[in-house]
């Protein structure tokens, strides 16, 4: 598979299979987000690895309840050590850095046959609490990783034309 054909295969799984993920196909996937750019090679991403049933069922009360999390056999608390650093365009460094390296997790992933779903909507401060995650700590999102119980929703997305401007920006 090259990188395009993951690409179009990526698709956010809400349902797993209940099996363990292989530990090397695990590192695998950590490898590819300790391989990813970061602004001026800061690096400031650190990732929490949840293998644990009841971890993992604490995680799903603080992600709204969304039953998937407790049932993906891994968790990953994705996180920055940062000091808040302010790139020269004006953006802060850190979630962008730590997006970038978790979509090279999602990437490497679907090559190994495993599906994602990027969590946003949790209570940073209880995911905090139940993972012991100093408070200087920033967690961007959570990852949830397994065998994909079935194919996931269909992604439909915008054309090139609709996104896509040549030179200047213009609504024409």
């Amino acid at each position: 598979m090259n990188v395009i054909e993951a690409i179009e295969r990526r698709k956010s799984i809400r349902a797993y299979e209940d099996k363990p993920v292989e530990d090397e196909k695990l590192l695998a996937v950590l490898e590819a987000a300790r391989l990813a750019p970061s602004a001026s090679n800061m690096q400031e991403w650190r990732f929490v690895v949840v293998r644990d049933q009841a971890t993992r069922e604490k995680l799903m009360v603080a992600s709204n309840h969304q039953l998937f999390v407790a049932e993906a056999p891994v968790v990953v608390a994705c996180c920055a050590q940062t000091d808040g650093r302010v790139m020269r365009c004006g953006q802060v460094a850190y979630p962008i850095d730590v997006a970038i390296a978790i979509d090279h997790m999602t990437l490497a992933a679907v090559e190994l046959g495993l599906g994602t779903c990027w969590i946003g909507s949790f209570y940073e401060d209880q995911v905090k609490e139940i993972l012991a995650i100093p408070e200087e700590i920033r967690i961007v999102e959570l990852l949830t990783l397994g065998y994909p119980a079935g194919p996931g929703r269909p992604r439909e997305r915008k054309s090139l034309e609709e996104i896509v401007m040549y030179e200047s920006w213009r609504n024409d």
